[in-house]
């Protein structure tokens, strides 16, 4: 019997593979999340029910309101499905498996995004759920390679790279749409709103292409787990395992709340910010979308440079530093008047979204036992605590801001979550990374 072949470790042609699925699915983020899908829906659904209220199941509902309810259902069902496969992805080796599962349906659901015309609310929201599933759970699985693709002294500029190829493919591909639908007739199209339309199936296309390189290099790690008739079950007390070992190592613990905390702040500031500059500052559409643009760039350099100063310093100290530029952010957020202040914002927020986003899973990484054939489960406590993040902070934003009637006073409350893990992470010691 021959003998099985695994991924070479530190090989540049596996790393820069692995990082440009950063590029397949940040397509989907930037350019239908955050920027394309949520106008389109807003302006269709108001056209299509004359009004901000549209009829969904029988219940009239506003239809940002219903959006909102129905991608935070789509994280909350993400979590349960990596809860679920996680162990699996592990015992069974099918850690790739699941990454090619979730990425064909997130294409899917983008390109299906085509067929929502205004009247058919129902596919106006299950495709974003579905896009949802697709992006989040495909992550944790993406992330898992990262132990297995480098040594942790890598792991600080290989995930930088990433970050940085789904900055600038995401951004490429947007400025691209952006073009199509400025100059719409020359594309053959009589609106912009079918251009719009026809741009979400060009996303899945990228997404499910650009996928395929990773998918081509990335190989599994033999398992050497026997099979077993109850694979759920296997992968469930696989999970439980990994989770225990959690608890037993109070650095790792303590990072995990820590990002925990501080996800909060960095996601909800990340969804609010175009809403913030529109609704505060009264600030255009096109300077809003440059506005984005001008935080892609700024993140490039922001997973870059952090992540030299981990290596030259070390990974606490350039948490520290960010978390410190963070809860600046916030207080300043509270006082800004003019559309120069919030283009400064924006690109110190690029700076340190780039950088706490690559940083994060870095540490996470080097914290995973170097042996462990169980990175998926780990992977699936850290990215379902970013998406637990991501409800917790936008319900507390929207609760602040209905009891205040004023966002600048939520984004201002966004600073203590930010303190509190810097508090946490100046009392963790970090000795223990890649060494569990």
């Amino acid at each position: 019997m021959g003998k099985i072949l695994l991924m070479p470790v530190n090989s540049s042609k596996i790393i820069n593979a692995w990082s440009s699925y950063d590029a397949a699915n940040s397509g989907y983020t930037l350019c239908i999340s955050t920027v394309l899908y949520p106008i389109y829906y807003n302006i269709v659904t108001k056209e299509s029910f004359g009004s901000q209220f549209v009829n969904f199941l029988g219940i009239s509902i506003k239809n940002t309101v219903l959006y909102e309810y129905a991608i935070a259902f789509g994280y909350l069902l993400a979590i349960i499905i990596t809860i679920l496969l996680a162990g699996i992805a592990d015992t069974k080796s099918y850690r790739k498996r699941f990454m090619q599962l979730f990425t064909y349906i997130g294409a899917l659901a983008c390109i299906g995004m085509y067929a929502f015309t205004g009247s058919n609310i129902g596919i106006g929201i299950t495709m974003p759920i579905l896009a949802v599933i697709g992006f989040a759970c495909s992550l944790v699985y993406y992330n898992s390679f990262l132990p297995l693709i480098a040594t942790p002294d890598k792991h600080d500029a290989i995930s930088a790279k990433g970050f940085a190829f789904g900055y600038a493919g995401s951004m490429l591909l947007l400025i691209f749409i952006l073009l199509q639908i400025e100059f719409y007739n020359f594309f053959g199209f009589s609106s912009t709103s079918q251009l719009t339309r026809f741009a979400f199936v060009e996303v899945g296309l990228w997404w499910f292409l650009i996928s395929l390189i990773s998918f081509k290099y990335l190989k599994e790690n033999p398992t050497t787990q026997k099979e077993n008739k109850s694979v759920l079950l296997h992968g469930i007390n696989e999970l439980i395992k990994v989770f225990n070992e959690i608890k037993k190592h109070k650095s790792l613990y303590r990072y995990l709340i820590a990002f925990f905390f501080f996800s909060i702040g960095v996601q909800t500031i990340m969804i609010m910010a175009t809403l913030f500059g529109s609704v505060e500052l009264q600030i255009s559409q096109n300077k809003l979308i440059m506005t984005i643009l001008l935080i892609q760039l700024t993140a490039i350099t922001g997973a870059f440079l952090f992540s030299k100063l981990a290596m030259h310093l070390n990974d606490k100290i350039a948490l520290l530093i960010m978390l410190t530029i963070w809860i600046v952010i916030c207080v300043s957020a509270y006082y800004i008047t003019t559309e120069l202040h919030f283009l400064i914002m924006g690109s110190l927020t690029g700076f340190v979204m780039g950088g706490i986003q690559s940083q994060a899973r870095a540490i996470w990484s080097k914290f995973i036992p170097a042996k462990s054939n169980s990175t998926a489960s780990y992977f699936s406590f850290y990215d379902n605590t970013e998406k637990l993040a991501i409800v917790i902070g936008m319900f507390s934003f929207g609760f602040i801001e209905k009891i205040t009637g004023n966002m600048r006073i939520s984004t201002l409350t966004l600073s203590v979550f930010f303190i509190a893990s810097l508090l946490i992470i100046l009392f963790t010691s970090f000795k223990t990374e890649s060494n569990i």
